[in-house]
């Protein structure tokens, strides 16, 4: 680490801490050159994964389209903000827990609908008619049964 001061290389490292939130390092490093001292933090550059399209396009992860499907969803149904801020939370970390640098639109969607089928189940068949594409009746019904009997869609 170059000294901000008089540009030499050589630096040491004085103390080291974790910064409050547990995702950084402050680290208080003293030059060798002109001894002054100064502060440095240090951040994990992790990234979320591209999202490949059912038509091969591909576009960044958006936390903001992910609140929209469960927005449009959860439209008039009891469930707080909260619980669905924890569901989006749970979803981020898994995908940055994966590690992969892209993943197909379909597992998101997949995980969309195991979050909603844990918070509402009407939301949960309101995501599926669009996102499996019902063609009737029938497709509600069927659903609706295998809820009843305590199973989702890919059961």
């Amino acid at each position: 680490m170059k000294c901000p001061f008089c540009g030499a290389s050589d630096t040491q490292v004085v103390e080291t801490r974790l910064v409050e939130d547990g995702l950084s390092v402050r680290r208080r490093r003293r030059c060798v050159g002109c001894d002054k001292r100064f502060t440095t933090f240090e951040n994990a550059d992790v990234r979320l994964p591209q999202v490949v399209k059912g038509n091969g396009m591909r576009e960044e992860f958006s936390e903001a389209k992910l609140r929209e499907g469960f927005r449009r969803a959860l439209h008039k149904r009891p469930v707080s903000a909260d619980l669905v801020d924890e569901a989006v939370a749970r979803i981020r970390q898994k995908l940055l827990t994966r590690g992969e640098r892209e993943l197909p639109s379909r597992e998101v969607g997949e995980m969309v609908m195991d979050a909603l089928y844990c918070l509402d189940k009407v939301a949960y068949i309101r995501f599926a008619s669009i996102y499996r594409s019902f063609q009737g009746v029938d497709d509600f019904r069927d659903v609706i049964s295998r809820i009843r009997e305590g199973g989702k869609l890919d059961e």
